[in-house]
């Protein structure tokens, strides 16, 4: 391939990639679904196909970009008119936390492990889920997040509100019914203190799915199968 030649297809696809940006709109823009994204991927790889390979025919690429872009515009005028269509393509909202309680079996629906909610929750400055009243797992990937009255954000009247240093880090305990042994290490605290205040709410080993220490040193306590109520 000569320069001239990769110039002239190297600007032909910007152009048209331009303007099929600003067709596909904002939505496509902002990656708001997997869809969005896998979507968005492959116009690009197209489209830098034709600018780079000089195997690919120029004019039969140009028609791949185009006819792509095209479908992405019906699924998404699919979407727009049907409800039912819109679920199957860019899938709904889930409650993965609901009145302070994880909803484990959401979780493990949506591959999705305390670890990655823990990481999810963090991304939203939040380190304790006993903060957290209900959490929702958003089409993108994403957490919304609605904290407890008492954690929500000061407002003005607040601000004469004085709090003292917390006396620990929300450190997780217990996960998936597994005792974490460095983290009891790392806070200080031994396995028969915490097998005590187990036994203390009259929850086995086996039942608690999530434990987590508090900055003022009490336990949250999260029990297998929580489930929303019909």
């Amino acid at each position: 391939m000569d320069y001239f030649e990769m110039i002239a297809r190297s600007t032909a696809s910007f152009l048209v990639l331009l303007l099929v940006a600003r067709l596909l709109g904002r939505k496509q823009l902002s990656q708001l679904t997997f869809f969005n994204y896998i979507t968005g991927i492959t116009i690009g790889s197209i489209a830098a196909d034709i600018a780079g390979e000089s195997k690919t025919p120029f004019f039969e690429g140009l028609t791949s970009l185009i006819w792509w872009s095209v479908l992405t515009l019906l699924v998404g005028y699919i979407g727009l008119k049907s409800p039912r269509a819109r679920v199957v393509m860019d899938g709904q909202p889930v409650i993965v936390m609901k009145d302070g309680k994880i909803l484990e079996d959401t979780l493990g629906k949506h591959h999705l492990n305390m670890d990655d909610l823990s990481m999810l929750l963090r991304e939203k400055n939040v380190f304790s889920t006993n903060e957290v009243d209900t959490a929702i797992f958003e089409p993108d990937g994403k957490l919304t997040v609605f904290l407890k009255s008492g954690n929500q954000p000061l407002t003005k009247k607040d601000q004469d509100i004085i709090t003292g240093k917390p006396t620990y880090f929300p450190t997780e305990l217990i996960v998936d019914g597994n005792i974490l042994y460095q983290n009891l290490k790392e806070v200080g605290i031994s396995e028969e203190w915490l097998r005590n205040q187990l036994n203390y709410f009259q929850v086995k080993l086996q039942d608690a799915f999530y434990v987590e220490l508090q900055e003022n040193g009490t336990l949250y306590i999260d029990r297998r199968r929580d489930r929303l109520k019909e």
